[in-house]
């Protein structure tokens, strides 16, 4: 809520987008690498100048910082947060939401979200199930500890 108010963003929007990006998991990895509540890659975690991208309070203050600047770039929401999700020169290239059924898929959730008005929940709420933790190791040699296996799933003939 701190974050929200510093960069003058709305709390609910915020909300919003951790609960899309992460599901409240402040410790969440993607498959391409983004870290923690507000998903930031590693690239636009040194922009921001974040030192653990696992810690709620830089994560989020990064995020939010960097949602501020996207919706001051474009004055929309929508723009903004399709900007967060496949990048600022993707929304000018396209000249709005890009045809990426992934950003679609992402800015609908968001904006159901902030405009449903409905509390959110965290995902990783006492009771929820253990999931299993993987190790990683970065090319950089930074450890990375995540619920995401370390590959997907493979078939052989269309068995598993």
């Amino acid at each position: 809520q701190a974050a929200a108010e510093r960069h003058r963003v709305d709390r609910r929007l915020v909300e919003a987008v951790i609960w899309v990006e992460s599901g409240g998991n402040p410790t969440a990895v993607s498959r391409k690498g983004a870290r923690g509540l507000m998903q930031l890659m590693p690239e636009r975690s040194a922009q921001l100048r974040v030192r653990n991208p696992f810690d709620p309070r830089q994560n989020v203050s990064a995020g939010v910082r960097h949602l501020r600047d996207l919706l001051d770039q474009f004055g929309d929401v929508t723009l903004a947060l399709a900007a967060y999700n496949a990048g600022a020169d993707a929304v000018r290239t396209h000249g709005g939401v890009p045809p990426y059924a992934e950003t679609e898929e992402y800015v609908r959730r968001v904006r159901a979200l902030y405009d449903g008005g409905e509390p959110l929940k965290r995902s990783w709420a006492v009771g929820q199930a253990p999931q299993r933790i993987y190790r990683r190791l970065a090319e950089d040699g930074t450890v990375i500890y995540t619920n995401v296996p370390p590959y997907p799933s493979a078939t052989v003939n269309g068995r598993f």
